[in-house]
């Protein structure tokens, strides 16, 4: 069986976790406002992972009150790929056999090889 596109990933099935530009600002410190510029720069990704619901940004996008290290510079990779953010969201929450998901790796500091995986995507 194959998986469905990445703009057709159930995200509300893949994230476990879903904040609002409230709590997001919380825990990044700064205000609502900040967050949506935030994410309108591709520092941070937000999406509607139920029709009908808002637009969330998953909790595991933020780290130690900042955007997860590396996190910009792949979103904007991906971006560029043309990627939007709710591919973004399903892509970094996949498993991607970094082992695991893109997300993990990044948390753990094991960017690199994300990034590598995100610029391939070009080609």
């Amino acid at each position: 069986m194959s998986t469905p596109p990445l703009a057709q990933v159930d995200l509300a099935a893949l994230v476990d976790d879903w904040i609002d530009w409230a709590e997001a600002g919380r825990r990044l410190e700064v205000t609502p406002a900040k967050v949506r510029t935030m994410v309108r720069e591709h520092q941070l990704a937000a999406a509607v992972p139920v029709p009908g619901e808002g637009i969330l940004i998953p909790a595991d996008l933020i780290q130690d009150a900042l955007p997860v290290k590396g996190l910009p510079g792949l979103l904007t990779v991906l971006h560029d790929n043309g990627y939007d953010d709710r591919e973004c969201i399903a892509w970094l929450f996949l498993d991607q056999d970094f082992p695991g998901r893109a997300i993990d790796a990044l948390r753990e500091n094991r960017g690199t090889e994300v990034k590598r995986r995100a610029q391939a995507l070009a080609w």
